[in-house]
């Protein structure tokens, strides 16, 4: 039995949906296990590149089952589309299952999104991706919330749509927004309903059984941990838990199946949004990693804010996630730079601290204390164990594992699968 989990230990967009799909080819099981369709997941093989958004990265893998928790917000119509988009790339053998607990976002959702987003001031804006992901949730723990069991009883899914826009539409009305309709809405999604509704099922005990019948389970979290609701950095967040620690609630399975919290951190880290950013800078070498790394948001197009790698925020990462092992992502991208800084430390007035103040305030005024250490030049594109790095990456993977406390099990030196090196047997 194996309950492997991974998760980003930055802001997210740290590759985990590369190594999902690698871990993928020995698992029996992927589960997406929080968030929706404001995720983006990017896979490359064979000459091919595919983003997802929804699907769990195992869909590629047809023996393996692809299950959408309960802890995820699916918005149908996006889920369709993604199906359609994997069909159009010659990908039609697969197993899907989505849980029949899992919230829907549906169209006011999405204005609702814009609509909070507008009124704040612009220094207070979160950088939301608008996908409607926040108020799905919000609905969610107002217990008015509509879940793929509701959505797929025709006349359950009726009631409900009915009782939620007609409140909601009081609120549009009010913010000068056009009303919606309920019979437009309800024609449409039905459509969708009926599509998904095999898919849907109970995954608890679909993953309970997995785990009975001795299987391999991997979890593919999306975004990172420093935008997890708790222990984040509140309010730029995003609006589930990320973090391993909610995988038991957010999938129906107990803790005890965990054996292994794999933390993907870029070689640097990449921040989109709003939010603080202490090793956050912008100079002729951010551009160089920005290009080389190709730092665009995967959902949203939006150049990625680039910094060094952060060993408080790793630290934050292993004690709030139970990290096991890294794998530090986009190694080959720092190749040039002739010296690399590592955060180590912050000073916030005149105490040095090892960790992310709760206030946000105490956060912006963090200044970052780094070392630094000699970069290299030599082409590590075609790199397949550890001792074929130049002895300066040798030492940089050593240094991060050294201040995250935390053993690098895997690093990447490029985007393909088979750029991949792995130094533990994860699966």
């Amino acid at each position: 039995m194996k309950g492997v989990v991974v998760v980003g230990t930055q802001w997210g967009d740290e590759g985990k949906g590369k190594i999902t799909d690698f871990l993928a080819e020995k698992a029996d099981v992927v589960v997406r296990f929080q968030g929706g369709n404001n995720a983006g997941h990017t896979i490359k093989f064979d000459g091919k590149k595919f983003a997802l958004h929804l699907i769990p990265s195992g869909i590629f893998r047809k023996d393996a089952i692809n299950v959408l928790a309960n802890g995820m917000v699916i918005n149908p119509k996006a889920a369709l589309e993604e199906l359609e988009m994997l069909k159009q790339g010659g990908v039609n053998e697969y197993n899907l299952a989505i849980s029949n607990r899992a919230h829907v976002v549906l169209p006011y959702h999405i204005e609702l999104d814009g609509l909070f987003e507008e009124l704040k001031e612009d220094s207070k804006k979160v950088g939301t991706t608008k996908k409607g992901i926040g108020p799905t949730y919000a609905d969610k723990y107002s217990r008015i919330g509509i879940r793929m069991c509701d959505f797929i009883d025709p006349e359950t899914f009726y009631d409900k749509l009915t009782d939620n826009l007609n409140y909601y539409n009081k609120l549009f009305k009010l913010f000068g927004k056009e009303e919606m309709n309920i019979e437009a809405i309800y024609t449409e999604y039905s459509k969708y309903a009926e599509v998904l509704s095999k898919f849907v099922t109970d995954t608890s005990i679909l993953l309970n059984k997995a785990f009975d019948d001795d299987k391999k389970v991997l979890f593919e979290g999306a975004q990172g941990a420093l935008l997890c609701t708790d222990h984040g950095t509140y309010p730029f967040v995003t609006s589930s838990s990320p973090t391993a620690a909610s995988v038991p609630l957010n999938t129906g399975i107990s803790p005890k199946y965990i054996t292994d919290v794999i933390g993907i951190t870029k070689a640097y880290s990449t921040r989109v949004g709003s939010g603080y950013f202490a090793t956050e800078f912008e100079n002729k070498v951010a551009k160089q990693i920005r290009d080389i790394g190709h730092e665009y948001g995967t959902t949203t197009g939006r150049p990625r804010r680039i910094g060094w790698i952060d060993t408080v925020v790793l630290r934050h990462t292993r004690r709030v996630s139970g990290i096991t092992g890294l794998s530090v992502m986009l190694l080959d991208v720092l190749t040039n730079i002739e010296t690399l800084k590592i955060c180590v430390a912050y000073k916030l007035e005149d105490e040095l601290i090892d960790y992310i103040p709760a206030n946000i305030k105490d956060y912006e005024n963090c200044e970052p204390v780094y070392i630094e250490v000699p970069g290299w030049t030599e082409d590590i594109t075609q790199v397949a164990k550890f001792s074929d790095l130049p002895l300066n990456a040798q030492n940089y993977l050593n240094k991060i594992s050294e201040l995250s406390e935390t053993p690098v099990s895997i690093f990447s030196v490029g985007p393909d699968r088979t750029q991949t090196v792995v130094l533990e047997d994860l699966m």
